[in-house]
């Protein structure tokens, strides 16, 4: 299958890869890569009917600007798959306004970051049945087996996506707080690595969160190369609010959320007025 494949960073690029080793050609473009394609005219025009272009481009306005050129350069029957990190109501919008045009919807949330080379890449689509039989040999190609599904309509795929990413949250700050736990005993001297090493083998927190935590001790044992800050990258935000939304209580998700906010702050004001009032109601000591 020929396809045209827009955004050629950490994710994308190893997608055309892995495309290509099976057999699928792949026609990249990028503003920093512009050797198979020059622009996104350019992109199209080496494509056959109907066209398939995949968006692997960072959410918001550069979403939107791409989308806004291709309802330009595609025409009826070709097909859009946005397979970034949209918000699924920006989705659902946009599905709408490209059908208009009579240009074929689709939503690939994407899972498997720089593994997804090797490791294959879970693959949640939200499109219409037929829209996804077009589109399905890519899936198959870029996933582990049974690793892909259809699972709803236009904005499905987003939003399961949303989620996920939602529960990623929340199983990083709790594996985050059980080893600062374990690091700050004052009875037991740990080996962070081993504990983890351990636990990959048949404990029910086995996960390749845990495997990948494992590596990162075996690495740096006491993580000093690193800082304790962490990115939200729009995701988890957008499940806390849905939660809010839909009524659902979500306090794993929203505290890791929360968490996340504290890490990328030089110091916490909110805990200068705690040290403060127990200062002022208890005479506690405080540190200057």
């Amino acid at each position: 299958m020929k396809i045209g494949l827009v955004g050629l960073g950490r994710m994308g690029g190893n997608m055309k890869e892995r495309l290509e080793r099976d057999g699928h050609e792949v026609i990249g473009y990028s503003r920093s890569n512009t050797e198979q394609a020059k622009d996104l005219a350019d992109l199209v025009s080496q494509l056959p009917s109907p066209r398939v272009v995949w968006l692997m481009v960072p959410s918001g306005d550069v979403t939107q600007s791409n989308i806004d050129e291709m309802c330009k350069l595609l025409g009826p029957g070709d097909v859009l798959i946005d397979g970034g990190n949209s918000n699924f109501r920006d989705t659902i919008r946009r599905a709408s306004e490209v059908g208009e045009k009579g240009i074929r919807w689709a939503d690939a949330g994407t899972s498997g970051g720089i593994w997804g080379l090797t490791e294959g890449y879970s693959l949640m689509v939200g499109a219409q049945p037929d829209t996804f039989a077009i589109i399905e040999p890519l899936a198959k190609t870029l996933a582990p087996p049974n690793g892909y599904a259809l699972v709803g309509p236009p904005g499905a795929g987003h939003f399961v996506k949303m989620v996920h990413n939602g529960i990623e949250y929340g199983m990083m700050q709790s594996f985050g707080e059980g080893f600062e736990i374990m690091r700050a005993s004052k009875e037991f001297d740990l080996d962070l690595a081993q504990v983890a090493s351990v636990w990959k083998q048949g404990s029910v927190v086995r996960s390749w969160l845990l495997d990948l935590a494992a590596t990162a001790f075996e690495r740096d044992p006491d993580l000093d190369e690193l800082k304790g800050f962490a990115a939200d990258s729009g995701e988890g935000r957008w499940t806390v609010l849905e939660a809010v939304n839909t009524g659902v209580a979500a306090p794993a998700i929203s505290a890791a959320l929360f968490a996340r906010f504290v890490s990328q702050q030089e110091e916490s004001f909110a805990m200068k007025v705690v040290a403060a009032l127990r200062r002022e109601f208890g005479g506690h000591e405080i540190k200057s």
